[in-house]
């Protein structure tokens, strides 16, 4: 991954939905760049695993088991990021729960949660890191979508919405804290090969790979300031064939 020419060494980092594909390569991408990180994540097995993936980041890496669904542990990773680095300057809304089934069988335990973790921790998750941004003077937010947001398909209605708000949500935000110079972007990736979602990481030699997607955010950080590319859709360059 590119980041030689990435400098965030006295940044501070969260990334929620860290401990494992697309955040766990955005945090290895982040720390590569010299930045201080934050993961979360539901299980503290998969957080162990990635502290220890993240080890070279010595103690630039925190962990903090949350369930960014549910307001009070969102609220209480951003306040845990402020304290263990002082301030806090990006957020990484990777987060996300799929769960797949018609409108008919889908239980509505099921839906609130795909609602709850993918659109609602997004807005937690701002919610709380926003002040602490603009008292940096400014910051990065970014919101990692899906092309299932624009491409919807038949037992992913909770998904698919889920996705479709994020993009909306995400373009409100923007227009919202720009002039407190809080750049906001979503990247909408196609298929990763990450074993989330349907067909998990089958025939992945065609799929995207985390780094991919953790490239595109770096990138969106790197971008120069007088210019803010706020939607990246990131595809598979050869998809199997129909």
């Amino acid at each position: 991954m590119r980041t030689q020419s990435l400098d965030l060494s006295g940044k501070a980092a969260l990334v929620t939905g860290g401990s494992r594909g697309i955040g766990l390569a955005i945090a290895e991408g982040l720390l590569g760049a010299g930045a201080r990180v934050v993961i979360t994540g539901r299980d503290q097995g998969h957080l162990d695993a990635a502290r220890g993936k993240l080890s070279a980041g010595g103690d630039r890496v925190h962990a903090v088991r949350a369930d960014v669904g549910r307001q009070k542990e969102a609220d209480a990773a951003v306040a845990a990021s402020i304290e263990t680095f002082g301030g806090l300057d990006i957020l990484i809304n990777n987060a996300g729960v799929g769960l797949f089934a018609s409108v008919a069988d889908m239980e509505a335990a099921a839906w609130h949660q795909v609602i709850d973790t993918n659109l609602s921790g997004v807005f937690f998750c701002c919610h709380a890191a926003i002040p602490a941004m603009r008292q940096r003077g400014g910051g990065w937010i970014v919101n990692i979508s899906s092309l299932a947001s624009t491409n919807a398909f038949a037992s992913a209605a909770a998904y698919c919405a889920s996705k479709a708000g994020l993009n909306a949500f995400s373009e409100a935000l923007m227009q919202e804290v720009r002039y407190d110079n809080i750049r906001v972007s979503y990247v909408m990736p196609g298929s990763v090969a990450t074993g989330f979602g349907r067909g998990g990481g089958e025939q992945a030699d065609w799929k995207l790979a985390p780094e991919d997607v953790a490239q595109a955010v770096l990138d969106l950080i790197a971008h120069p300031s007088r210019s803010l590319p706020s939607r990246v859709e990131l595809r598979p360059s050869k998809p199997l064939k129909r």
